[in-house]
């Protein structure tokens, strides 16, 4: 068949009796291009080009071929001869060594798995989509090399300043020891000094706790922070001391909505709504002075009732408060930890189809991924950053790093 002009004819479809014909005349085309371009590569590898003079006494040459599989987005499987050399050498460039599968579907492969479907259905969708035969073996094998990416970003340095950090954890069952059990994902949020937030990294660790969050926060320190203005926590038991421990000019401030729920769980249905109300004008109080009103009528009011909500006001009153000292803009970004907990509901779910993880090297995969694609939305400085910027630089002053 004639191509003039870079063109085929008008009734080029006519050749063909039916699709499959169709698509076997461009399979064929294709590996003659592969194949050619294979050749090519051996050709400049060699520095001749085949039965030319030039080869002679070279000290190498041409071998045969061997079959290789590959795997192609538009074509399927297909069966490749490659070239090779007498001494060993080439290595080409159009099929590696050691890869039998397109980057692009690879990238479709990472894709799916980042996205929370489970191996048995990447298989079938990649066998609908690229008519690829590909076994669950081979998709934790590709899965596998974002453990390099995860490596190097775990270990990457950081910026030696966040005006905010937002810390918690993330339970997810991983199979210790031979059973599956709870294990705790610490996640760490960082608004940098441009307004942009990013996940500083994660550690995986058997259970929560203070002890621990103070090693991810010496893990921060390693990799070049030096300073955080305001850390927001819930309300772990030691939580706030493991954080001075590490960075003694923090300011900390748990989170309130935690401290919400905290106190509404001893009240009883009946009269949750009511106490909420009160509870209310705690936290939404112009300044400390009168939040301090607003606990000593709740107290008066309900103390006898729900000593423990009360008490649980009292005992963390000195680091419930700290928002209460800062503009309106702040206190929205300072007194919650909701920028990490919507994380951590993204992170569930890429992961809830994955209900246990074999070991720790799967939940760190999924985990990953599940954070690379939020922080795909996150392209902006959070809202309100000119008004935001300005209020850190007043009330931090030289400390503050903002660039102006």
């Amino acid at each position: 068949m004639e191509i003039i002009d870079g063109k085929l004819p008008k009734d080029f479809a006519k050749e063909f009796n039916s699709k499959e014909e169709f698509h076997s005349y461009f399979e064929d085309l294709y590996k003659q291009g592969i194949q050619q371009l294979l050749q090519g590569e051996l050709d400049v590898h060699l520095g001749y080009a085949k039965h030319t003079k030039e080869g002679h006494n070279t000290g190498n040459s041409r071998n045969g071929f061997f079959s290789k599989t590959i795997k192609s987005e538009t074509f399927g499987d297909l069966v490749l001869n490659i070239p090779r050399d007498r001494n060993g050498e080439f290595e080409p460039q159009i099929i590696p060594k050691g890869e039998t599968m397109s980057h692009k579907i690879e990238d479709a492969i990472l894709g799916m798995y980042s996205r929370g479907m489970t191996r048995s259905d990447i298989v079938e969708q990649v066998k609908s989509v690229y008519g690829i035969s590909v076994s669950e073996s081979t998709i934790s094998s590709i899965s596998d090399k974002i453990l390099i990416d995860v490596e190097e970003w775990t270990k990457r340095i950081l910026e030696p300043q966040y005006l905010v950090v937002w810390m918690d954890a993330v339970h997810l069952k991983v199979r210790t020891d031979g059973k599956y059990i709870n294990n705790a994902m610490h996640v760490v949020i960082g608004l940098r000094a441009d307004g942009l937030k990013e996940v500083l990294g994660m550690w995986l660790n058997k259970t929560e706790s203070a002890s621990f969050w103070m090693t991810v926060l010496s893990d921060l320190k390693a990799r070049g922070v030096e300073d955080i203005l305001i850390a927001c926590t819930d309300n772990l038991t030691g939580f706030t001391k493991a954080i001075k421990g590490v960075f003694p000019e923090t300011i900390t401030q748990l989170c309130i909505v935690h401290q919400i729920r905290n106190s509404s769980k001893f009240v009883v249905y009946k009269d949750r709504q009511q106490f909420c109300h009160d509870m209310k004008e705690i936290y939404t109080a112009i300044n400390e002075e009168v939040a301090v009103d607003a606990l000593n009528a709740l107290k008066n009011k309900w103390g006898e009732k729900y000593k423990y909500a009360i008490d649980s006001w009292e005992n963390n009153w000195e680091n419930l408060m700290p928002f209460l000292a800062y503009p309106t803009e702040l206190r929205k970004i300072m007194y919650t930890t909701n920028t990490i907990e919507n994380l951590n509901r993204g992170i569930r779910k890429y992961t809830k189809t994955k209900v246990q993880f074999p070991d720790e090297k799967s939940v760190k995969k999924s985990v990953y991924l599940a954070i690379k694609n939020s922080e795909k939305a996150w392209v902006k400085p959070i809202c309100g950053w000119g008004l935001i910027m300005n209020q850190f630089l007043v009330i931090f002053g030289e400390r503050c790093n903002i660039k102006h």
